[in-house]
């Protein structure tokens, strides 16, 4: 193996374990949020996880291009691809929500871990690969 595919490999296992850590932390925020919605302000399921996911999302997004893939530039067009990410997420893991919690009639906070598993795995690789897996031009030639 070559010095560059190790300082890839290297790189990418450390974003993966930042990303894991503050996951938690935007884990925390949903499973809380979820609750107060679900338990105290007696919300519908699919609402509760809903408002939590968008939460999480926030806090997960800001995060993260901060701290773990340290990207502050095209923060609108990361914005974006995420918007595009959970647009297709958010329907999917909504109606799975409420499948498992209003027709199978799953515990909600079951339900509500398979949906944040799922989030988890398919966010890094968008995050990774999709959002912030391609430096500017610019940033390329200064690093040189």
């Amino acid at each position: 193996m070559n010095e560059k595919t190790d300082n890839t490999k290297n790189k990418t296992m450390w974003e993966f374990i930042k990303f894991t850590f503050f996951s938690f932390g935007a884990g925390i925020i949903q499973i809380a949020s979820h609750a107060l919605f679900l338990e105290v302000l007696k919300f519908p399921d699919w609402l509760a996880y809903l408002i939590a996911l968008v939460l999480s999302v926030v806090f997960n997004f800001t995060i993260n291009r901060k701290f773990t893939f340290k990207q502050a530039t095209n923060v609108p067009i990361a914005m974006l691809k995420i918007l595009i990410y959970y647009c297709i997420f958010t329907p999917i893991s909504t109606w799975a929500e409420y499948q498992m919690t209003e027709v199978w009639h799953w515990n909600s906070y079951v339900a509500l871990a398979l949906c944040m598993i799922a989030n988890f795995i398919t966010e890094f690789m968008v995050y990774k690969f999709f959002v912030f897996g391609k430096k500017p031009a610019a940033t390329e030639t200064q690093e040189k």
